[in-house]
């Protein structure tokens, strides 16, 4: 982040987690940018009695840590408010579970939490197969507004455990980005602020727009459409949470303690990695099978980091004594390395539409995992 139009009161820190990942802190004040940087103009809260809270639940490489260090910057140099911004991810940030937090409040009253937000007033999911779990819903404050990224469909049955009162809004982030040239939390940044009358989204685009202008000033007017769509494009989806009242907060205890861990050097569970799921990794396009123009010559399978390709025996008397039978998209995480790879172009690059993926996996372990 380019701190040089402020002098910060606290720097930006890295600090470790007792579930060994890491979030990076940043404190910024509107009492600590230079008379004249900060917007003068009063701008109130939804509540005067609290902090304004986000989380951004997302998966590592879809910019939701940038999308949070941009919506903080602009509400304190731009805005006048003071703010507070931090993520959470593991050691293997990329394709791993991220979650980025902004905390927001009056120009008089300090920001002196660095706790983790758990009861956020509104919640953006960046990737929808990100709500499967209920930790992504977690807190969620019965007049909050949950935000996620989908193409228009069929409503999943996970947000049936949303608050009742809570304003839910689909918005084809994915989809704008791609038509855009530009990235999905452009898309969310602009569907997020258009939400919120406090957050002008004028300012919060001249933010954006600044993060880009000097290492990738191709970038900022793709962005700008991008962010501008997200703030119009989106669907508000009606009578869709059932619970009443906010939801609880998540406050995982560790799997393990002093008293209860297992004797080290052992694996606990051998084999627990056929039971990962790399799905939410994909950000809209994956790899598709030709199998008439395939000749099962293997060089995709050297290049795949995932062993995500399916193979079968041949034909009794055929020319292929194994052949490729097709792509088990649980384990895809859509790098296209086999795409890139493949000599006759059966393997090609296709966007990612809902469901395509299950209509067309092919299963490593069918008697485990169908």
């Amino acid at each position: 982040m380019d701190c040089r139009p402020m002098e910060r009161a606290e720097p930006e820190v890295t600090t470790a987690r007792e579930d060994g990942s890491a979030a990076r802190v940043l404190h910024v004040s509107a009492g600590a940018v230079p008379s004249g940087q900060a917007a003068r103009q009063t701008v109130l809260l939804p509540h005067a009695d609290r902090f304004f809270e986000i989380r951004l639940e997302s998966i590592g490489g879809l910019g939701a840590h940038a999308a949070g260090q941009v919506l903080a910057t602009a509400a304190v140099l731009r805005m006048g408010l003071n703010g507070a911004h931090f993520s959470s991810y593991g050691s293997e940030k990329k394709g791993s579970l991220v979650r980025s937090f902004v905390r927001l409040g009056p120009a008089d009253r300090p920001i002196r939490n660095s706790a983790p937000v758990e009861t956020p007033d509104a919640i953006v999911v960046f990737h929808a197969a990100l709500l499967r779990s209920p930790a992504t819903l977690a807190g969620l404050r019965k007049d909050g507004t949950f935000i996620y990224n989908a193409p228009p469909g069929v409503v999943p049955e996970e947000l049936a455990a949303l608050p009742r009162t809570a304003r839910v809004i689909r918005v084809n982030a994915l989809g704008i980005a791609m038509e855009e040239k530009s990235r999905p939390n452009a898309v969310l940044l602009g569907a997020l602020s258009g939400q919120f009358p406090f957050l002008d989204t004028g300012k919060i685009l001249e933010a954006l727009s600044e993060e880009f202008a000097g290492k990738h000033p191709e970038a900022v007017a793709s962005n700008e459409r991008a962010f501008r769509r997200g703030a119009t494009d989106f669907e508000v989806l009606e009578g869709v949470g059932r619970a009443e009242g906010d939801l609880p907060a998540a406050r995982p205890e560790p799997a393990w303690g002093y008293e209860t861990q297992p004797v080290g050097g052992i694996v606990p569970e051998p084999g627990n990695m056929v039971w990962n799921d790399l799905t939410a990794s994909r950000i809209g396009l994956m790899p598709v099978l030709d199998r008439e123009k395939c000749i099962h010559c293997g060089l995709c399978d050297l290049v795949c980091p995932d062993y995500c390709l399916s193979w079968g025996d041949g034909e009794p008397g055929g020319k292929f004594e194994r052949e490729l039978m097709g792509v088990d998209y649980r384990y895809c995480k859509g790098c296209l390395r086999c795409v890139e790879s493949c000599p006759t172009g059966a393997l090609t690059k296709e966007t990612e539409t809902a469901g395509l993926a299950d209509r067309l996996r092919v299963p490593l372990f069918p008697d485990l995992i169908p």
